[in-house]
């Protein structure tokens, strides 16, 4: 005998299944993102992260100053459970500004080598930017060239692109110099590769490799993945200028070439700590370690990871062990040297 349904049956029909889906989707994992890096280059392994474990993850991109701006205003209201940002410089205002909690996690800490996370566990790095020098194989000897410090000799009055003094990344370099040479040296230092400029630092990273390619200058201090992108980008005129510039691993019988992170850390008004410890640690999967060498071409910070096919090309390197925290707290000092030495 067939079952006939009236409409006040097909109501309470579903409004049971309704009522019976609430708890589940009331309680459904999520994590909540602030990040300031672009999109594109980190949604991709958010995306794998949910289809793996079912955490949802909602994303927010933007400014990292103004991300932290917002972290702070929001307090114990805000809905981040993580801010993922880049630079040793920026994770220090972070950890600063007190919106971090301690990432405890025997996973991270095995797998992410000690100066690549914060001393107190406020953050850990997840990739590593290299910053060195790159020149003109056409008027460079690359025998002339030996570290960041040489780079305000004589030789190369006129002769050299770089950001100003407002970038981070160049503050952090300075920084890491004041650690390894002392303030009193640095500044000196700095005075006189201010002299060598060939033209008011104006631009970004890329801009200073195309000034090499272009005969502004003749040597550029910028990040490897910058030329990375443009040395795999479709845009001919870009991959042309990257093809003509080389790079110098600079401080190689000594501290080694300079490298920043990307680094992220748990909120410490969190809701989601599980979820967000959960993601860190795939983040640093080698899988995703991985990834983030093949598509932004940077260098993994999880030891062991195989480097993509561009960074392989550009060869083997020591890299400078500083703490990254160390960078962070020579910050204020790092800027005020630079802002006496004119680097504007």
């Amino acid at each position: 005998m067939a079952i006939k349904f009236n409409k006040l049956t097909t109501v309470i029909a579903l409004a049971s299944v309704v009522t019976s889906l609430l708890p589940i989707a009331a309680n459904a994992a999520e994590v909540n993102v602030y990040s300031s890096r672009k999109e594109a280059l980190i949604k991709p392994l958010l995306d794998q992260f949910s289809e793996k474990t079912g955490i949802e993850v909602n994303l927010l991109t933007g400014n990292s100053d103004a991300l932290l701006a917002r972290l702070k205003s929001e307090g114990e209201n805000t809905p981040a459970d993580l801010f993922l940002t880049v630079d040793a410089g920026a994770l220090h205002r972070a950890v600063t500004a007190g919106v971090f909690q301690p990432v405890a996690s025997q996973t991270i800490n095995q797998v992410v080598p000690e100066e690549f996370r914060s001393g107190d566990d406020q953050w850990v790095g997840l990739s590593l930017r290299a910053r060195p020098i790159f020149y003109s194989p056409e008027r460079v000897d690359p025998e002339q060239l030996e570290d960041y410090m040489s780079l305000a000799d004589e030789q190369w009055n006129d002769r050299v692109c770089i950001r100003s003094s407002n970038n981070l990344y160049n503050q952090s370099l300075v920084a890491s110099l004041i650690d390894h040479h002392g303030a009193e040296k640095t500044e000196q230092w700095a005075e006189e590769f201010v002299e060598n400029f060939a033209r008011k630092p104006v631009g970004g990273d890329r801009d200073q490799i195309k000034g090499v390619a272009f005969g502004i200058c003749d040597i550029a201090v910028a990040n490897t993945y910058y030329f990375g992108h443009m040395l795999n980008s479709d845009d001919a005129e870009e991959k042309a200028a990257a093809e003509k510039v080389k790079i110098f691993w600079p401080a190689q019988d000594a501290q080694g070439a300079h490298v920043n992170v990307s680094g992220i850390g748990i909120t410490e008004h969190a809701n989601n700590v599980t979820e967000a410890k959960q993601l860190i640690e795939f983040l640093l999967s080698e899988e995703s370690q991985k990834w983030y060498a093949e598509a932004n071409y940077e260098y993994p910070v999880r030891e062991g990871v195989a480097w993509s096919e561009t960074l392989q090309q550009w060869g083997d390197f020591k890299k400078d062990d500083i703490s990254m925290d160390i960078l962070g707290e020579n910050n204020a000092d790092a800027v005020r040297l630079m802002n006496r030495a004119g680097w504007r």
